[in-house]
């Protein structure tokens, strides 16, 4: 029955998606987006995949500084902690629902010997700050562009209805406050049940892997150099915005879009990357679409420039992502035969002693 669940589950998002891509090229005429793909200039692509390794690299690096810090035994690698990192990416491309994100923890657990509890704190730390950048970019494309994201809004969702949903909010205010005094509401319950809580064993479970995901989470606290770790989250997003902003070089028609439109790609491209379906597939093909329509490119334009983006990225997780796993799935293969060697040796080596 759980299998059957699990097939559903992602038969359902990936039915999302290919809904959602259907609807980006519903109407469309298909023979201009395949010219328009055949005629762009893949060398400004070439160049966007070279930042691309430099962020994953830089990226891996940042989630090792994380990690140093909460383990306690020998540091995991560089190499260990990048090829766990790629080989999540690889697994979000194939699985819906982020569960990447578990499989890199997984893989560096048997690689490093990192508690799975840590990793993933570590993880959701760097998912808070992602978060994070995200709104400020949001912040910033909204504050630089406000009407014309507005005026597209109130056009082409809204239907001319904006001022009349800005007078009647009075709804969207009051299911606010009732979602805040709700989850009070639960946590006050939870404190006052706490010590009957305890009592149960799976509780205490819970609690345990709660306590790992904190620390992991509040590593960030224990880094040792600060700066080096904000460095690389600038280069890091630094590298998603070139990564957008050289792709328009690759199309006539986007050629001449400047910073502002670049950086809302980046916001709302990575808002499609972040959705619970495998890829960001659809999803994030009609937000860049419909973002590029914001800026006056067509339809088609928009469309071929994000198949042509996502494509990119798709075939370089794809080489790099299917290195990693198989460099991580062999060197978790040795460390299982070492460990099956060293739990027999003390055994026969007690026998030994017992003989004598």
């Amino acid at each position: 029955m759980k299998q059957l669940l699990t097939v559903l589950k992602y038969t359902l998002l990936l039915s999302v998606s290919g809904l959602l891509m259907w609807y980006a090229l519903r109407g469309q005429d298909l023979s201009r987006i395949v010219q328009t793909v055949r005629e762009a200039n893949y060398m400004w692509l070439l160049l966007t995949m070279v930042f691309s390794v430099l962020g994953y690299f830089s990226r891996a690096h940042r989630w090792k500084m994380q990690l140093d810090p909460t383990v306690s035994g020998p540091k995991p690698s560089f190499w260990d902690v990048y090829h766990a990192m790629m080989a999540g990416n690889l697994a979000n491309m194939v699985l819906p629902g982020r569960v990447g994100e578990v499989v890199r923890c997984s893989l560096l657990q048997r690689t490093s010997q990192v508690p799975l509890q840590v990793s993933l704190g570590t993880v959701i730390t760097e998912r808070i700050i992602d978060v994070l950048v995200l709104l400020a970019l949001l912040g910033t494309v909204l504050l630089l562009d406000f009407k014309t994201f507005w005026g597209f809004a109130d056009k082409y969702l809204l239907q001319g209805k904006a001022d009349a949903l800005a007078r009647n909010s009075n709804a969207l205010v009051a299911a606010a406050i009732v979602a805040v005094l709700l989850v009070l509401l639960f946590g006050y319950i939870l404190w006052r049940n706490l010590e009957r809580l305890r009592q149960v064993a799976v509780f205490n479970k819970m609690l345990g892997f709660v306590k790992g995901l904190l620390a992991g989470v509040f590593s960030i606290v224990k880094l040792e150099n600060k700066g080096a770790f904000l460095f690389h989250t600038f280069f890091t997003w630094l590298v998603y915005f070139l990564m957008d902003y050289l792709a328009f070089f690759a199309f006539p028609e986007t050629y001449n879009l400047g910073v502002r439109a670049a950086l809302a790609i980046l916001t709302f491209g990575a808002f499609g990357m972040a959705a619970p379906v495998q890829g960001g597939i659809g999803v994030f093909h009609l937000l860049v679409q419909s973002t590029l329509l914001v800026y006056g490119i067509s339809k088609e334009g928009g469309i071929a420039y994000a198949l042509v983006v996502h494509g990119a990225q798709t075939l370089l997780i794809v080489i790099m992502g299917g290195i990693s796993f198989i460099v991580s799935m062999g060197k978790s293969g040795r460390l299982g035969r070492k460990g099956s060697l060293l739990t027999t040796v003390p055994l026969e080596n007690t026998a030994d002693v017992e003989q004598r």
